[in-house]
């Protein structure tokens, strides 16, 4: 009888681990600055060129779900040292349903933030998008980088990264990335920034 019960629970817990999660999909506008000389490696699939790397990531989602939450106009910010920690503020123009979905989503399509995440928390987000500039903010966080221009004047592009975060990636340079509060202090200009387009989702 004690071997059917133990037997019984492996079973349960087997199949909790493997039920698949809601299905989703986000696309989404990214902009991120960090430490590394421009242009990043971490983004081609390399080292950073300061350890540890300390960033601030905006997800600006365009369209998507999670279940049946659209995730549509929802945005967060996330200040990180690479591969240690990490603070996620979410807009707190969202809803108590999008907040909980933006959860659930964080160890799937986020895991690496995920993992290291000290506080999730609502708070007011700006952002500004122009040909030239982007600058976003939180309260603990600010972000103002310039577009990185090549031939003609035009933005540099890179096309086909090796992530689905980083496709249709614009190159740019900080002209302020700062990050202020009980965990760490960190300032820095001139180092790497960029926008790109993520599209992701659970299988079809």
């Amino acid at each position: 009888m004690r071997h059917f019960l133990a037997a019984s629970i492996v079973l349960a817990g087997l199949t909790n681990q493997s039920a698949a999660p809601p299905s989703w999909h986000v696309t989404a506008t990214v902009a991120e600055s960090c430490s590394c000389t421009v242009s990043c490696p971490c983004n081609f699939g390399g080292e950073p060129t300061k350890n540890p790397c300390e960033g601030n990531r905006l997800i600006a989602i365009k369209a998507g779900h999670y279940a049946d939450v659209d995730l549509a106009g929802v945005s967060f910010l996330v200040t990180f040292t690479m591969r240690s920690w990490s603070k996620i503020y979410v807009s707190d123009a969202v809803s108590d349903r999008q907040m909980r979905a933006v959860e659930a989503l964080l160890p799937i399509a986020f895991a690496g933030f995920h993992r290291g995440m000290l506080s999730f928390t609502k708070a007011p987000i700006t952002m500004d998008f122009t040909e030239k500039r982007v600058r976003f903010s939180g309260p603990e966080s600010s972000v103002e980088m310039e577009v990185l221009s090549g031939f003609g004047g035009k933005p540099v592009k890179v096309m086909n990264l090796p992530s689905a975060a980083f496709q249709d990636y614009t190159q740019y340079k900080s002209v302020s990335h700062k990050h202020a509060s009980d965990k760490t202090t960190f300032s820095y200009s001139g180092t790497n920034g960029f926008t790109s387009t993520m599209d992701v989702g659970s299988p079809k």
